[in-house]
């Protein structure tokens, strides 16, 4: 017999975890990458095969947000790199 004092809350926890992972929203999907306005907080996905269009850039390595209110994703809405690729503050 199943004890239900066990059961229900190992499930409930279970759904929990199962749903918040699911809940953290990607910034794009599979087959793209994020690119940064450059001197700019806009950004776009690029599909994985092309380059950043006129005006973006990649992130740096180790910076790229990848869910939305992530580090990263927080960090880029107050910054940018400039046309030479150097961080600064945006505004």
């Amino acid at each position: 017999m199943i004890n239900l004092r066990i059961a229900v809350p190992l499930v409930a926890a279970c759904a929990a975890a199962v749903l918040s992972a699911c809940g953290s929203d990607a910034i794009c999907g599979g087959d793209d990458y994020p690119v940064l306005q450059v001197g700019g907080t806009g950004r776009q996905c690029v599909p994985k095969s092309d380059e950043p269009p006129a005006g973006f850039a990649r992130y740096p390595a180790g910076k790229q947000p990848k869910h939305v209110d992530d580090e990263w994703d927080v960090y880029w809405r107050t910054h940018t790199l400039d046309e030479n690729g150097a961080i600064k503050a945006a505004g």
